[in-house]
């Protein structure tokens, strides 16, 4: 039996939500979508609203009265999305998640074979116009027999560790709440075991969430447990890394190379030491685009609609109090 409920889509809009919105009015039977095109409107609506989709800040949420669930309008939102009156309360929060798990997967794997096949020592030698090889047993990481250790174990952890996988190469990975080990993993642990499996590593890949126990855990003490001959790559969020602490370690010579797509602070400031590493590649926080991510980002708002007003499971359900 079909539920008849209200959908409030908040500001800002862009052509893109309007779209969505035309859509999801003729594809949810039962339905009403209010689409607030700024925040009168808004406070107005989420008095009544059984759901919404946006950024809901505490204000209105302090009016709503029927509230039961908010789509996040991101995969991971930016820190202060979950704040305290929206972990208390009751409502269910869903994420993007997973949509990004083919086009992420592979950017680490370009990171991992641009280490282990010398790139980032020739692109510059190109730029250079300059012909200088090393002895034949040297620059190179012969993926058959390395070992890679996975922080983060969801979607985009998971396929990773199938590519890597096909390259010969070992699969560790840490996860909080995964409970069964992927054909792929070798052995999968609690992040407890974080520092004692770090030593193991030859390329140590984080692709965990921006929350209370990610927020800088990747520092001097972390660095100085790894081979120096293992790589760091990091493409979650970039508040899970000391960015100090990662320079140092790199100048020292504690590890040999690091890859970066996010960042402490973002744009990565142009005087920043990490551009003038020659062990270092570094993306613009941009290792999700691809193609069909707007039309994957409207798939679960649909079914989640459609779950709603059925009351059913709904996808992507998010632990609030660890911002996930």
């Amino acid at each position: 039996m079909t539920n008849a409920f209200t959908f409030l889509m908040l500001p800002p809009q862009t052509a893109l939500t309007r779209q969505w919105a035309a859509r999801l009015a003729d594809s949810v039977p039962g339905m009403k979508l209010i689409l607030a095109e700024d925040m009168e409107t808004a406070a107005a609506a989420i008095v009544t609203a059984d759901a919404a989709f946006g950024t809901l800040p505490a204000e209105l949420l302090a009016k709503a009265q029927r509230l039961r669930w908010l789509q996040a309008p991101q995969a991971a939102p930016p820190a202060g999305y979950y704040y305290p009156q929206l972990v208390a309360h009751p409502l269910t929060v869903t994420n993007f998640r997973e949509i990004y798990n083919d086009h992420i997967s592979a950017h680490i794997m370009a990171f991992v074979l641009a280490f282990a096949r010398g790139l980032h020592v020739y692109i510059p030698q190109q730029i250079r116009h300059e012909w200088k090889k090393p002895p034949e047993d040297e620059g190179v990481v012969a993926l058959p027999g390395s070992t890679a250790l996975i922080v983060g174990l969801g979607g985009i952890g998971a396929e990773t560790a199938r590519l890597l996988s096909a390259f010969g190469i070992r699969v560790l990975a840490i996860d909080a709440r995964r409970p069964d080990k992927p054909g792929h993993v070798a052995e999968l642990y609690r992040p407890e075991a974080l520092d004692t499996l770090l030593p193991q590593a030859d390329f140590v890949i984080l692709t965990v969430p921006h929350t209370p126990a990610t927020e800088g855990f990747f520092n001097a003490a972390r660095f100085r447990l790894m081979k120096p001959s293992a790589f760091f790559i990091n493409i979650g969020r970039g508040m899970t890394t000391k960015l100090d602490d990662l320079v140092a370690a790199l100048r020292s010579g504690e590890i040999a190379g690091a890859a970066l797509d996010v960042y402490e602070q973002e744009p990565l400031p142009s005087d920043h030491p990490l551009w003038g590493l020659p062990n270092v590649l570094l993306t613009p926080h941009m290792a999700g685009y691809g193609p069909h991510l707007n039309e994957r980002r409207f798939q679960i708002i649909q079914d989640n609609c459609r779950a709603f007003a059925n009351g059913e499971a709904l996808r992507n359900v998010v632990d609030k109090g660890n911002w996930f």
